[in-house]
C-alpha cells in the first residue's frame, strides 16, 4: 500500500515538473522579449546618463565618424559651411539647411538685433546642456550671432503625424513607438528640471504648437529639445521663482498660475503678476502626451493607464508630481503593457 502511494506521488511529481519548467521558460522568454524590445526600439532605455556622442565637452562628432572634433570656430564656419536654403524662421532665429564636409547641418542666425540677448542666452544653454536630450552643437560664432547644429530632416515634433503617415514609416505608427516618444519628452523635462545649471523651465510654451516647435523628431524616432532661448532658472532655496516673459498669458493650455489672477477687475501689470516655478511644465504634460500618442490602435489603452498620473499633473502646483515621478510612472506603464502584449504570444508558443 505504501509502495503504491509512493509510486502515485512520484508519478504526480513527474507530471507536474514539465508544466513548471514550461512556466519558468515562459517567464524567461517574456523577459528576453522585453529586453530585446527595449534594446531595439529604445536603445537609451535605462541609460539616462549616456551622452549622445561620447565626446568630451566642447567636441562633437557626426554620423559614423569615429573621431571627435572641436566645436567649429567663427573662421571655420565662414570657410567650411555652405548655405543651401532657408528651412525655418522664428522670432529669434532664421534657420538654413547647410552643408559641412558633405554633412547636412542646420545654420541658425539672429533675425533682429533687438533679440541679441535671447540669442546669446540660447547659445549659452546649448553649450552647457549638451547631452542626449539636446540637439548636437557643431559650432558657433558669438560675434556674428551664428550657431551650427546637427540637422534632423523630420523637423519639429509638430510634424509627427505627417511623418508617421508616410508609407515608408507607417510600421512605426504604433502605440508603443508613440509612447516611447512621450517618454522622451518627459525625460527632457526631467533633465531640464535637474540640469547641471539647476532647475530650468521651458517658457516658450504658451500653446501646444509652440511647445511642439521647441523639439525635434530624429530619424531614429527620438525626441530632442532644440530651442533653449527661453529657459529661466528657478532657485527655491534662494526664493527665486520665474515668470515667462513680461506679457499677459491667456488660454487653457498654460497653467492656471500663469494667468493674470485679477481677471477683468484690473488691467494686466507685470510688476503685480505673481511668479511661479517648474510645475508649469508638469501641467502641460498630459496635453503634449495626448498629441504624441495620437489616434492609433492601443493609444486609448495607454491613456487609460495614464489617467491617474495625468490627473495629478492638473492639480494645484504644490500637489503636482515631479517630472521624475511622471517619468517613472510612464516607464512602469510601458513595461506592463508590453508584458501584457507579449504574454499571449508566449502562451501560443508553448
Amino acid at each position: 500500500m505504501e509502495k503504491k502511494s509512493f509510486d502515485t506521488k512520484a508519478d504526480l511529481t513527474q507530471k507536474l515538473i514539465p508544466p513548471i519548467l514550461y512556466l519558468i521558460l515562459a517567464v524567461l522568454l517574456v523577459n528576453l522579449l522585453l529586453y530585446q524590445y527595449f534594446s531595439y526600439v529604445y536603445p537609451s532605455y535605462g541609460q539616462a546618463g549616456v551622452e549622445h556622442n561620447s565626446c568630451q565637452h566642447g567636441y562633437f562628432r557626426l554620423g559614423t565618424v569615429k573621431n571627435c572634433s572641436p566645436w567649429l570656430s567663427c573662421e571655420a564656419l565662414k570657410r567650411e559651411v555652405r548655405k543651401l536654403k532657408r528651412i525655418g524662421e522664428g522670432a529669434v532665429k532664421r534657420v538654413f539647411l547647410s552643408e559641412w564636409k558633405e554633412n547636412k547641418v542646420a545654420l541658425s542666425q539672429l533675425t533682429v538685433p533687438e533679440l541679441q540677448e535671447d540669442f546669446i542666452h540660447g547659445l549659452q544653454m546649448l553649450k552647457s546642456l549638451q547631452s542626449r536630450h539636446v540637439v548636437k552643437l557643431i559650432g558657433y560664432c558669438e560675434e556674428e550671432f551664428t550657431v551650427l547644429t546637427e540637422y534632423h530632416p523630420f523637423g519639429s515634433l509638430k510634424n509627427l503625424n505627417e511623418v508617421l503617415n508616410l508609407p515608408k514609416y507607417k510600421s512605426f505608427n504604433t502605440w508603443h513607438i508613440r509612447f516611447l516618444l512621450a517618454i522622451d519628452y518627459v525625460s527632457i523635462l526631467h533633465y531640464l528640471h535637474n540640469s547641471p545649471l539647476g532647475t530650468l523651465v521651458m517658457c516658450d510654451s504658451s500653446d501646444l504648437d509652440k511647445v511642439l516647435s521647441q523639439y525635434l523628431l530624429t530619424s531614429s524616432f527620438h525626441v530632442i529639445v532644440n530651442d533653449l532661448d527661453a529657459l529661466p532658472l528657478v532657485d527655491k532655496n534662494a526664493g527665486k521663482l520665474i515668470k515667462c516673459g513680461h506679457r499677459e498669458l491667456q488660454g487653457d493650455f498654460v497653467a492656471p498660475e500663469q494667468l493674470w489672477p485679477r481677471g477683468n477687475e484690473m488691467a494686466f501689470e507685470d510688476s503685480l503678476m505673481p511668479p511661479y516655478d517648474e510645475t508649469t511644465d508638469i501641467w502641460k504634460i498630459p496635453d503634449v502626451s495626448n498629441f504624441i500618442l495620437g489616434d492609433v490602435d492601443g493609444s486609448d489603452l495607454v491613456r487609460f493607464h495614464l489617467f491617474d498620473i495625468h490627473g495629478a499633473c492638473k492639480r494645484i502646483p504644490a500637489e503636482r508630481p515631479s517630472a521624475q515621478t511622471v517619468l517613472d510612472t510612464y516607464k512602469k506603464v510601458l513595461a506592463s503593457l508590453v508584458r501584457e502584449t507579449d504574454m499571449p504570444r508566449t502562451r501560443d508558443m508553448l
